[in-house]
């Protein structure tokens, strides 16, 4: 006999009982390390990536090259922006992780 609507929402229901915690696993430090170590790689990427657009953006202005300027700008805005995400990582994460964590 099929279980009622009312007994299916109850099972769907069911807390699992499960909630991130630190120092569970070997290696946790490390992976932060490792972590931290690329999020500074980024950085530093995302540093010359802007010097090198805003070269070619100050070149191709100089010399009348629309193109390169265009190409200047997109990767300056690009990298902006890449700065603005590795910067905004920890609190992205934990902002979403406390607002997972409301859901019931």
């Amino acid at each position: 006999m099929p279980l009622p609507l009312a007994d299916h929402l109850i099972q769907l229901a069911f807390d699992p009982g499960i909630s991130p915690k630190g120092g569970g696993l070997p290696g946790l430090a490390v992976l932060k390390s490792v972590v931290n170590s690329i999020n500074m790689f980024g950085i530093i990427a995302v540093v010359g990536a802007l010097a090198v657009s805003l070269g070619v953006w100050a070149w191709g202005h100089h010399t009348g090259g629309h193109q390169a300027e265009a190409n200047g700008k997109k990767g300056a805005v690009v990298a902006a922006g890449a700065a603005l995400g590795l910067g905004a990582a920890n609190g992205i994460v934990s902002f979403f992780s406390a607002l997972g964590s409301q859901v019931q």
